[in-house]
């Protein structure tokens, strides 16, 4: 390795001080935030919220301090359709319903994947990985498919919201404190010669115990209900001793069934046109695996915009970390101009981001519209899940290039996939568990 020397110390201050730029750029940088410095109000008007194609949806919801925007974007496909069936002016289902199974399933697939691979010392890679990730708000669409499958449905206001469901930090570090402490548990019985009874008794106890405390953060999930509603014509219904499983039944059908995950993943190990799991990430012990479909970028939004025109919004997950200006709601990489503000070279393409780690799917939302010139995308509407304060009352709009780069995940129906679809047939090829299509939303 070759070290700093002062005689290029020397040189970077000369340079630094014979630049106009980086003195301009060193008196605005010292009192505000660099998004703010870098933000070009030109590019930024072009991003309009006017589009050819708009799909009529409800208002926003709002996940508040927890990261469960994938089940909130998952909910939101599911209760247009529901909406429509039942001609409703307003409607949610319940996240909290959702997240609650979700949380005692993983805390499962948790303690059944350190079982697993109670051989490896807690220093190798795999092992490393789980005990990182644990159980967190975060998901993939066929994981909320996982939960729906098996626990069904209840609107919102069946199973309504709590204080630790908007808040969910702490109650995280402390399930994940308790999963860490039976998990070591558990390879500690393995390695003194526990047999699968006892390993798997000691389980059961400590699920016991999580789904009580899942209970106090949540409250017992409901058993049956009445499914009251007023529609827009103010008639009033009710539907009586209802089942989650029996509402999921009525009201989604096997619109999941219909449902897959395409990715958009040009990196070499990933061929196109194949499919890919990942091993080890999942909720449901015995649900079915995440698997997607790897497409190139004009064949993955085609099927997009198929669902968009035949009325249907989208699921889609993306990486929101990236030249985003949240008051206006706008995600556009022609909207900031950070070169010109730092003087670095900041270029990669979505391969490199993938492959060194800049960027990966860490937010899931809802595609509502898409503004078309000569057929092609310009701009996309979307319905996003931080509340009516930003944006044009909670919807946000994203340039095509920024899709381009930052969309990673969309769920969309067969149909829309044409030819395409057959391909969901094959054999996924497995992929390790911190790749980056292993990300959760």
């Amino acid at each position: 390795m070759n070290p700093v020397v002062q005689e290029q110390l020397d040189t970077y201050s000369k340079h630094y001080a014979q630049s106009p730029e980086r003195r301009l750029a060193t008196l605005s940088l010292s009192r505000s935030e660099l998004n703010d410095v870098a933000f070009d109000g030109k590019g930024a008007a072009a991003m309009r919220q006017k589009f050819s194609l708009e799909i009529p949806t409800m208002e926003v919801c709002n996940q508040e301090h927890s990261g469960r925007c994938w089940l909130f974007a998952a909910a939101n496909v599911l209760r247009e359709r529901i909406a429509e069936a039942c001609n409703l002016e307003k409607f949610e289902l319940s996240q909290s319903y959702l997240a609650f199974w979700d949380k005692f399933e993983r805390a499962n697939y948790f303690l059944e994947s350190m079982i697993e691979t109670a051989a490896l010392p807690t220093d190798d890679r795999t092992v490393m990985h789980i005990l990182a990730t644990g159980v967190h708000d975060g998901g993939q669409w066929d994981m909320f498919c996982n939960v729906v499958r098996k626990y069904g449905v209840v609107p919102k206001d069946v199973f309504d919201e709590t204080w630790q469901t908007r808040n969910t930090n702490q109650m995280n570090y402390v399930l994940n404190r308790a999963l860490k402490a039976a998990a070591a548990k558990l390879r500690a019985m393995i390695a003194a010669g526990a047999s699968e009874t006892d390993v798997q008794a000691h389980k059961r106890a400590v699920l016991d115990r999580v789904y009580g405390f899942l209970c106090s953060c949540y409250g017992e999930p409901p058993k049956a209900f009445d499914f009251e509603y007023v529609d827009k014509d103010k008639a009033y219904h009710v539907e009586k001793g209802m089942t989650p499983a029996s509402f999921r039944d009525r009201y989604v059908g096997d619109l999941l069934d219909r449902t897959v995950s395409i990715i958009n993943a040009p990196t070499a190990d990933k061929p196109m046109h194949r499919t890919y799991t990942i091993r080890l990430l999942g909720n449901v012990v015995e649900g079915k695996p995440v698997k997607h479909l790897n497409l190139p970028m004009d064949e993955f939004k085609a099927a997009i915009l198929a669902q968009l025109q035949a009325g249907k919004v989208v699921w889609f997950g993306s990486d929101v970390s990236h030249f985003g200006a949240r008051e206006q709601g706008i995600w556009d990489d022609g909207s900031f101009n950070f070169e010109l503000l730092t003087g670095m070279d900041l270029a990669m393409n979505k391969e490199d981001a993938l492959n060194y780690g800049l960027s990966a799917m860490n937010h899931a939302m809802v595609i509502t519209g898409v503004h078309l010139e000569d057929g092609k995308p310009v701009r996309w509407k979307i319905e996003n899940s931080w509340g009516d304060k930003n944006g044009e009352k909670g919807y946000y709009v994203c340039s095509d290039s920024w899709f381009d780069s930052y969309v990673y995940q969309a769920a969309v129906e067969k149909e829309y996939l044409g030819d395409l679809a057959a391909l969901v047939q094959q054999e996924p090829i497995v992929l390790e568990p911190w790749d980056p299509m292993g990300t959760l939303a």
